[in-house]
């Protein structure tokens, strides 16, 4: 047990840059959130997760999703293979939700307070959190699609 320890603290600390994860990039994560609004959806998983404003994993999404739920889509861009969660784009489109891809599941799981990497979270809106969730909703919405 004494020997786990250092194990998990070592998963825990960033191994990569966000430059270095970029080489991990699936060719379908499109629109990439840059590194400032990486960080910043980090910030507002974080907030989301304290108040239990998250869903997360492919079928928990999707079926909010399906059930008309409003919020921001975040994807990892390095899940393999992509089939798991090639149509959840599609669906945030089909029903105008935000979306953008960032580059770690493991950072992505990390921030939404998980040890386990996560592919897909959606961030419900909240009144605590309201300011943080504009402005990443903001800058989400302005990413361009693609084609």
């Amino acid at each position: 047990m004494a020997r786990d320890k250092p194990e998990a603290e070592a998963e825990a600390t960033p191994e990569r840059s966000y430059r270095e994860q970029l080489d991990f990039l699936n060719p379908i994560a499109q629109p990439l959130a840059s590194r400032k609004l990486t960080r910043k959806l980090y910030k507002c998983i974080r907030k989301a997760a304290k108040h239990k404003q998250i869903r997360r994993g492919v079928k928990e999404v999707q079926k909010f999703i399906n059930k008309g739920e409003k919020g921001i889509t975040v994807l990892a861009g390095d899940t393999l293979p992509i089939d798991v969660y090639c149509h959840i784009p599609i669906m945030c489109e089909d029903r105008s939700l935000p979306y953008a891809y960032v580059p770690s599941k493991s950072d992505l799981g990390a921030a939404a307070g998980s040890k386990r990497p996560t592919c897909v979270i959606m961030i419900k809106p909240h009144e605590e959190y309201q300011e943080t969730y504009d402005e990443c909703l903001e800058e989400v919405s302005a990413l361009p699609l693609p084609l």
